[in-house]
Order: structure tokens, then sequence, then C-alpha cells
């Protein structure tokens, strides 16, 4: 098998790199691993990490054969991007592909989102110079549901990130957000060029609707990211952070039923979040599956499902899990809850 583009002699761990799967990313020239790297841990969004931490994941993520990192103004508010200008000086350039996003930025939420074409490119600008870098492979619209109207994001956003690719501080554009429906519409509208999308907690143990626009995509050669197969910590042995959107929901069932998930594989001696990888890692039409990670013993857990799969027990648990917990879920997710929230609180923000 040949080396991916992004293979550095005498930086990578060469056996990783060759026992590392890798995939085309849509139309894009980007072979890219069934694992990439999400940085918004960087920002202490689930909880600590001092730089040391911080750099070491990144260095053996990239020396393992992952080649994706992905971040975002809005981790941390900047903070994710300018530990990044700290760390990827230090690594070869050639060894990643990184992705950053534009649209979301602030915690008050009046400040919050600007899909404006103006912040649009200042936005680019300032995180290409968080991060130090000349350009970024992937520039994306962050959440676009929470535009006003997605009229903004055909009109103002994607001809704007159209301009970004034509001066170099981007090779391609790429679309994020929660609701599937979005991605159709605007591919359908926009008269932009979408590479990629990126789409989050849609192909889970919970929630597998992924799947039912795949082939569209695929029709369209867009490539496809899906990211956080434990659910932003919904999937895990911890409640997840305060933060999530699952909390919302009138109707708890979903947290409920994650919750007694992640029970019974805790005594079963078996650890949910490996379960979750597993299960997106073996879904062949992904392209590459995004998860945050805040540590590098994290990295390697995740690394060894990839490349050694699951035991029969754990099988046994993970379909037990499937069949009793997370199909009469039925696809169950909180669309439309997070930007029914968010419209309120501008609303109650002018009274």
């Amino acid at each position: 098998m040949m080396h991916p583009k992004t293979y550095v002699e005498g930086f990578h761990n060469e056996d990783s790199v060759k026992s590392m799967t890798y995939n085309m990313l849509g139309a894009t020239d980007m072979c890219v691993s069934a694992l990439s790297l999400g940085t918004s841990p960087l920002a202490c969004i689930y909880g600590n990490m001092n730089f040391d931490e911080s750099f070491s994941l990144v260095e053996n993520a990239l020396k393992s054969g992952i080649n994706m990192l992905d971040t975002a103004p809005w981790y941390g508010h900047g903070t994710s991007e300018s530990v990044l200008g700290q760390i990827l000086p230090k690594l070869p350039r050639k060894s990643y592909y990184i992705n950053t996003k534009v649209g979301r930025y602030d915690p008050e939420p009046e400040r919050m989102f600007d899909f404006s074409a103006e912040r649009t490119l200042r936005s680019v600008d300032k995180s290409l110079q968080r991060m130090d870098l000349e350009y970024v492979d992937i520039i994306q619209v962050h959440d676009m549901e929470f535009a006003p109207s997605l009229d903004i994001i055909i009109n103002e956003t994607l001809p704007a990130l159209q301009k970004v690719v034509d001066q170099g501080k981007a090779r391609y554009i790429g679309i994020t957000g929660y609701p599937l429906e979005n991605y159709r519409k605007v591919l359908e509208r926009s008269s932009v060029k979408i590479d990629t999308i990126l789409s989050y907690t849609h192909y889970a143990l919970h929630d597998t609707s992924l799947l039912t626009i795949l082939p569209y995509l695929k029709e369209k050669c867009v490539g496809v990211i899906n990211a956080s197969p434990v659910v932003m910590g919904l999937l895990s042995n911890q409640a997840p952070p305060s933060w999530h959107p699952a909390y919302l929901m009138e109707d708890k069932t979903l947290l409920e039923n994650c919750q007694l998930a992640a029970k019974y594989c805790q005594d079963h001696g078996v650890d949910i979040v490996k379960l979750a990888f597993h299960f997106a890692f073996i879904q062949p039409d992904i392209t590459t599956t995004l998860a945050g990670m805040t540590s590098t013993a994290e990295l390697n857990k995740n690394l060894d499902v990839l490349q050694n799969g699951i035991t029969e027990h754990e099988k046994e648990t993970l379909n037990y899990i499937l069949s009793t917990y997370m199909k009469p879920l039925n696809n169950t997710n909180w669309d439309g809850i997070e930007t029914t929230a968010f419209w309120e609180d501008i609303a109650a923000s002018k009274r």
C-alpha cells in the first residue's frame, strides 16, 4: 500500500501509517484517515488540558497516521485555534489537513452567530492568524441552521468562502449543521461548489439517520465527515456536560436509555465508548469519523478499536444494548430544540 500524501519520512511512525485505513473524501484530493481528530477539547470544554498534554495529543495523533484535524473559532471562543497556533508550527505542515469554520463565535446569544460576508472574510483571516497558517484545507459554515434564513448562507456566506478559496486561503468548502434536511436544501440551491459536509451524532448507537442521505451525497460527490460517535459525551460512563442539548428535551428517554446502556456495559465489564467507536468504524459508507479526545491514552484506545476491533463478549454486549436501549429510540434526537431555545433567548434579550 502506498503512503498517503501526508506521510513525512522521519516524522511518522511508518508501521502505524501502514496499519491506518485511508479513504478519499468526496471529490477532493484528500485521502483521509478513518479516524480524525477534533480539537475542541484543546479549549478545555471537556475538562482541563495543559499545553504539554495538548501538544502530545496532536503530535501522537499525526505520527500514528491520523491526518485530519478539525477546529473552529467557537471552540473556547478562539482558544482551540490559538492553542493549535502554538502546536502546529512545531509539526510538518505536510503531515496534516486542517479544517476550521465560520459563522459561530461568541457566548452571548445576540453575538453568537454572524453569517454575513464581511464577518466571514474577517473570521478566516483571524483563524489563519491564530493558527499561524497560510491556508486551511477545508473552510466550513458552522451550524448553518442558526442563520435567520438559509438565504444568507446561499447569498452571503458561501460566496464569501469562494473568495477565500480564490485567494488561496482555503482549498475546499464545507457545510455543517445538525438538521440533515438542510444539506440537500443548500446543495440544491448553491451556485458555489460545496465539497464536504460535517454531520454530528447522526451516525451513532442511538441514531443512524445519516445513512438516509448518504446516497444523495455520494451522487453529488460530496465528502462526508461523521462527527462525535459518543454523541458529545452522551454515550459515556459520566453524565454529559451541562451544555448538552439532550437536557433541553422534554422527553428524557434518550438520556435515560443512554445511561441505562452505559450501566449495562459497566456491569458486564465493557466500555460503552469503545462500542460507540467500533459501531462507527465498521460502517463502510463512512469516510472518516471525527472525534475530540483529551489525552494520548484516549487516542491510543480509539486507535486500538479501529485496528483490532472488539472481542466476542463486547460484540454480544453491543448487540444487546442496540436491541434493548437504542433501536426503541427510533433515531430520537434534538432536531429543532436548540434553535427554538436560541431564538427564545434572542427574543428575551430584546425585552
